[in-house]
């Protein structure tokens, strides 16, 4: 059983992102990136999928400018054995251009399962899983906190507002990974080195024939709003006073 798992770049889940002084996003220049957390999830699940004897292999690939080389190599280290690289150069890809472009790569590798991460922490969009899944017309089951395969079938349980609720889908078929399906493994400095020696193809959205122009235009990126310093009280008075007469939530 073959499992591609898409990777995305992002600013590092530990910089405080600056947004640019005209607006227009978010400045990223001489800024640590690094893979989305939610794909190094994914990622994991497939290589355990791969080490328990149940998939043959593991594909990752990536959209986006060249420098996604380096989060395919990341997860290539975790234990990935090829990656494909989609070389948009500086376009804005939105969640609709990269499932298209995942699914043309899909249709040319014929896999039996797809795990996304949930969602990007740069757009938090939470959509290309989703799309993809609709643009193949796969069974899909988001938010996946436990993954099992056999006999040709997907269960998973998810996380909903109410609980736990559990699906079985037909492979092939579509997940996306959310925080407690698993903790990712750290890469290993003699992985780290094999990793150099894994192929790696790179395509160009033309080749899969994807027209990737944008179809949202961000009119306007901003801070959100500081938090104004808290207030010391003397007593449970004034306390009930501010909230009742100034904050007016009771």
């Amino acid at each position: 059983m073959k499992v591609l798992v898409p990777v995305k770049r992002v600013v590092d889940y530990n910089v405080k992102v600056r947004v640019k002084a005209d607006g227009t996003g978010v400045d990223i220049a001489n800024v640590k990136m690094s893979m989305n957390p939610f794909d190094e999830i994914a990622v994991e699940e497939a290589v355990r999928l791969k080490e328990a004897g149940i998939a043959t292999e593991v594909v990752v690939v990536s959209a986006g400018v060249a420098a996604c080389q380096e989060t395919l190599r990341t997860a290539l280290a975790l234990g990935a054995d090829r990656a494909v690289l989609i070389d948009s150069g500086d376009t804005d890809l939105q969640p609709l251009a990269v499932a298209k472009l995942i699914k043309a790569v899909a249709d040319k590798e014929q896999p039996q399962l797809v795990v996304f991460g949930k969602q990007a922490i740069d757009d938090d969009s939470n959509q290309t899983g989703q799309m993809f899944a609709a643009l193949q017309g796969w069974p899909q089951a988001t938010f996946a906190s436990k993954v099992v395969v056999a006999d040709g079938k997907a269960t998973v349980t998810r996380e909903v507002d109410g609980g736990l609720e559990t699906l079985e889908l037909a492979l092939p078929a579509v997940v996306t990974t959310d925080l407690r399906l698993n903790e990712p493994r750290y890469a290993t400095l003699p992985n780290i080195m094999k990793a150099k020696k894994k192929p790696l193809e790179t395509l160009k959205p033309a080749d899969l024939g994807v027209d990737v122009t944008p179809r949202l235009k961000t009119l306007k990126v901003s801070e959100p709003p500081k938090r104004q310093a808290g207030v010391m009280v003397p007593d449970v008075a004034t306390l009930v006073n501010k909230l009742k007469n100034e904050a007016k939530v009771i």
